[in-house]
């Protein structure tokens, strides 16, 4: 994270006072969470807030009597209904199940495996499945695997954290961020978690005067 950090300062001025504003760096990556495992939670978390994702985590362990994920093959099995049941919609019911099926046929590899891939590679492998897409292939490669150089250019956090931290009118293009992002590489996944720290500083701003 040392390097991390004196590369971004180095690099570009506007970085490095974002950098002093915030407090350190603090992504941590679930060391020991599969991709079978980090795809089921990614999809039970989408378009819920975090304690509605799981309180119907909690009921989907229940239901085959287990404090965390089924094992692929019991989920590919589950009908629909039992699933819909815990409050997964239709289509996250599906997205679920289609996790469990590409793991167990070997589309979605274990971690030892992906960890041999490179960025792109993995995303392009694992948005093979049903209701996961380059987002949270994002978010599974910063969070979970730990990739210290990957730039979300399409999450609207990213977007406005530039537009707040570099004083712009409007957001980001997606490719202009990129462009500008080439800069900050290879440690773009700590200038993105500065980019999402400038939102929450100018919302505790706007907490502070008003």
């Amino acid at each position: 994270m040392t390097e991390a950090l004196r590369h971004l300062r180095r690099v570009d001025p506007v970085m490095a006072q974002l950098i002093r504003r915030a407090e350190p760096c603090a992504i941590a990556p679930v060391r020991g969470r599969s991709p079978y495992e980090a795809l089921v939670r990614a999809v039970a978390h989408q378009q819920l807030t975090g304690k509605a994702a799981q309180t119907i985590l909690g009921r989907f362990y229940a239901l085959y009597g287990l404090d965390g994920c089924p094992p692929p093959e019991l989920l590919a099995a589950t009908p629909d209904e039992q699933l819909r049941g815990c409050g997964f919609s239709r289509a996250k019911a599906a997205s679920l199940k289609d996790i469990a099926a590409k793991t167990l046929d070997g589309t979605i590899p274990p971690r030892r495996a992906l960890a041999r891939l490179d960025n792109e590679a993995i995303i392009e492998r694992l948005v093979e499945a049903r209701g996961v897409g380059r987002w949270t292939v994002e978010m599974f490669l910063m969070f979970t695997l730990g990739r210290p150089d990957v730039l979300p250019v399409d999450d609207y956090g990213i977007r406005m954290g530039y537009r707040i931290a570099y004083g712009k009118r409007t957001l980001p293009k997606p490719k202009a961020l990129a462009r500008h992002g080439e800069v900050w590489a290879p440690y773009r996944t700590t200038a993105s978690w500065y980019l999402w720290r400038a939102v929450d500083l100018a919302r505790e701003e706007r907490r502070a005067r008003s």
